[in-house]
């Protein structure tokens, strides 16, 4: 019986905490990283499958000290930077972050209206649509609300698992290349490589995830169970990503290993299949697309008004919280509405919004593992040698991996092409 209520005592702190980790991790798998997975088994088949364990650890390391800086101070990554680095510094962060943010939303939208063009509906009824949900959403739902959609969002992820089930893959040699390493030196697999990494830790993501955890109101009491739900939903996208790479593995390179020109090419692959199998992958981007639509504005709007001392939050009513909610709005009016722009270039958008990412994304990271070590601010919370020897490793390895994928992605597009 005392066994019994441990493990009921454990699933309710659990469920008292779910949320933020799960959603962050889950809507990384949006538009720019569907494309990517999908690129990598059209092209490469089962090799890549490799880089998900380390990329994994490497989103944990990050995600867990965003969120144990949020639970521990009671307060988001850019009230943090603001306090400690300066309101100058804070504002040129912000600036640059709601750039790169904005090119995020569109390269989202334009993954709305990719996956519903596969069926001749016009962009120009979805995108906006698509606009109008989200804003509603937003301002209309409470916290609790828009969480509980969010997390129902995450669920629908499962069309991928399902859609790589039914291509049949080799599954013997999928295993085997999940923990065999291998690196070719072609500068087209390490583009490829790169890509992988720098689509998987966005600069976004540590904002909103630390946001999150305050707005929810954990607290260090409650970490260790929010720390195994960091864990849970960062876990949960590399298995979503596996079963992207395996099904386009199966579905294109097992038949003519070749590029793809976006995710909806690796759907129409799939109709060999069965019907199922293809609408199950466009049912998957059109959700990862909406999804990751609707999280970005709104991570955005927190930033930026926590980092410039704004009231914040959808607890707020729009008189309270103005600059808040016309941020949300502004991102969502511009980022829908230059995909409606006619021969708007759908692919070069997602690329560019990857490329922008991984220009910002170093300096977030040492941001993170300077805050997150300060005594002050952390008590006993700070990391350990043995975690800041990980954490400054993966920082170190984030801005190499970055500044390649940059340097070579700018090459690449240069070229006129990717991967």
């Amino acid at each position: 019986m005392a066994l019994f209520r441990s493990l009921r005592q454990r699933l309710s702190s659990f469920l008292a905490v779910l949320g933020p980790g799960v959603i962050t991790a889950m809507v990384d798998n949006d538009a720019g990283g569907i494309f990517t997975y999908s690129q990598a088994g059209a092209r490469w088949g089962y090799l890549p499958l490799w880089t998900l364990i380390p990329i994994t650890l490497l989103l944990v390391v990050t995600q867990e000290m965003c969120a144990r800086m949020g639970a521990v101070t009671g307060k988001g990554l850019s009230d943090l930077i603001r306090e400690e680095f300066g309101l100058r510094t804070t504002f040129l962060l912000m600036l640059a972050l709601l750039f790169v943010n904005l090119t995020n939303v569109m390269a989202n939208f334009a993954g709305v209206a990719s996956s519903l063009e596969l069926f001749s509906i016009s962009r120009y009824i979805t995108v906006p649509l698509a606009a109008i949900m989200v804003f509603t959403l937003i301002v209309k739902g409470t916290y609790e609300r828009i969480e509980k959609v969010f997390l129902t969002a995450c669920a629908l992820y499962v069309a991928y698992i399902i859609s790589g089930i039914m291509v049949r893959p080799d599954w013997g040699e999928a295993l085997f290349r999940s923990v065999r390493p291998v690196m070719l030196f072609e500068p087209d697999y390490i583009t490829m490589l790169i890509g992988m990494v720098g689509t998987s830790v966005a600069p976004w993501m540590q904002f909103y995830l630390q946001a999150s955890t305050v707005e929810k109101g954990i607290t260090a009491r409650e970490y260790s169970a929010a720390r195994v739900e960091v864990i849970l939903g960062c876990v949960v996208m590399t298995i979503v990503a596996f079963f992207i790479i395996v099904a386009c593995a199966g579905a294109i390179w097992a038949e003519h290993p070749r590029d793809i020109r976006d995710a909806t090419d690796a759907a129409l692959a799939l109709r060999p299949f069965g019907k199922y199998a293809f609408l199950l992958f466009c049912a998957g981007l059109f959700n990862a697309s909406l999804f990751a639509a609707t999280i970005l504005p709104l991570s955005t709007a927190y930033t930026i008004c926590e980092g410039l001392g704004f009231p914040s939050g959808v607890r707020h009513r729009f008189s309270e919280a103005r600059i808040f909610y016309g941020l949300i709005g502004f991102l969502i009016v511009v980022g829908a509405g230059v995909i409606l722009w006619p021969g708007f270039p759908l692919v070069e958008m997602i690329l560019l919004s990857q490329v922008i990412n991984g220009i910002l994304l170093p300096f977030i990271l040492i941001f993170i593992v300077l805050l997150v070590n300060k005594k002050r601010l952390m008590h006993e919370w700070t990391n350990s040698r043995t975690y800041n020897l990980i954490a400054w490793l993966a920082v170190v390895v984030m801005i190499g991996l970055t500044l390649a994928l940059v340097t070579i992605t700018l090459r690449e597009l240069g070229g006129g092409r990717f991967l």
